[in-house]
């Protein structure tokens, strides 16, 4: 397949979820081998940022990239995922914030918006990255994450979680990870975290932008969300379009499968250091 841009720009608007302020995203065509790079337009210079894992340098609440300069744009997952997933290979993401808006606390309106833009096939082979040898990490609670050789095309995830909270418990999600389950099963599943980790991060002056509107909150046995979940494994594919989304800074579309226990944003970017230190393990097709 030729790599692929967007003919036109695509302008969103959102709050930011830990500032709370108001952001305005705007995605502009980009050239081929351009790759996804995001403009932090409100600074002096508008620096430019990569969207690529070694530029990753926060995990701890979201996927946080920032440049040699100290420019920094976080929680970019969700629209990495949607790009990725709509076949976007090139594009300017321009940000008046350091914080891209949370929109839903979903993929939904990145991903809505993007299948419904016009794209043009562009000169260049897209870069397929073949996973040829088994890469692992565990950290020290004994969470895993894999990414193994695959015989088909394209990328396959398996991951299991285990939620304290009685609604959510333990979750899996094992499949190809195509358009069609995309759209109906990840692109919408929203975040979602307990309500006692919701007063602690706003005790730190965080989530200052978070409400029911854009998350999942769980309080013991309830849920409280009036609208319930949207899926009953949301939880498990909120985590498989994180795992989307930072897969996506490898700068291909991966083949290979996702084998992932427990784990998130941090063990991602670890599995595609570990990937590149090594180019045995790899090959782009």
């Amino acid at each position: 397949m030729k790599q692929q841009s967007l003919k036109q720009s695509i302008d969103l608007k959102g709050t930011g979820l830990h500032s709370g302020y108001e952001v305005n995203l705007r995605i502009f065509p980009a050239p081929a081998e351009h790759g996804i790079v995001f403009r932090r337009v409100d600074l002096p210079h508008k620096p430019e940022i990569k969207a690529l894992y070694y530029n990753v340098t926060d995990t701890r609440n979201c996927t946080c990239l920032s440049n040699e300069g100290g420019a920094v744009v976080s929680t970019i997952e969700h629209l990495m995922a949607a790009l990725c997933m709509a076949g976007i290979d090139n594009a300017l993401i321009e940000v008046d914030n350091q914080e891209l808006p949370i929109m839903d606390g979903s993929a939904k309106v990145f991903w809505d918006v993007l299948k419904a833009a016009e794209v043009v096939e562009q000169k260049a082979e897209r870069r397929i990255l073949k996973i040829l040898k088994k890469i692992s990490f565990t950290d020290d609670k004994g969470n895993t994450a894999a990414l193994l050789p695959v015989e088909h095309e394209g990328l396959s995830i398996s991951f299991g979680i285990d939620f304290p909270s009685p609604v959510v418990g333990h979750q899996t999600f094992d499949a190809m990870i195509t358009p069609q389950i995309f759209a109906g099963q990840i692109a919408p599943s929203r975040t979602f975290c307990e309500k006692s980790q919701v007063d602690y991060l706003r005790s730190v002056g965080l989530i200052k932008g978070g409400s029911l509107d854009n998350a999942i909150v769980l309080d013991g046995d309830k849920i409280l969300n009036p609208e319930g979940f949207r899926n009953k494994n949301e939880c498990v594919c909120h985590k498989v379009l994180d795992a989307i989304g930072d897969l996506y800074t490898s700068g291909c579309h991966i083949q290979g499968r996702l084998v992932a226990e427990k784990t998130g944003h941090y063990h991602n970017n670890v599995l595609l250091k570990k990937l590149f230190e090594d180019s045995t393990q790899y090959e782009l097709l």
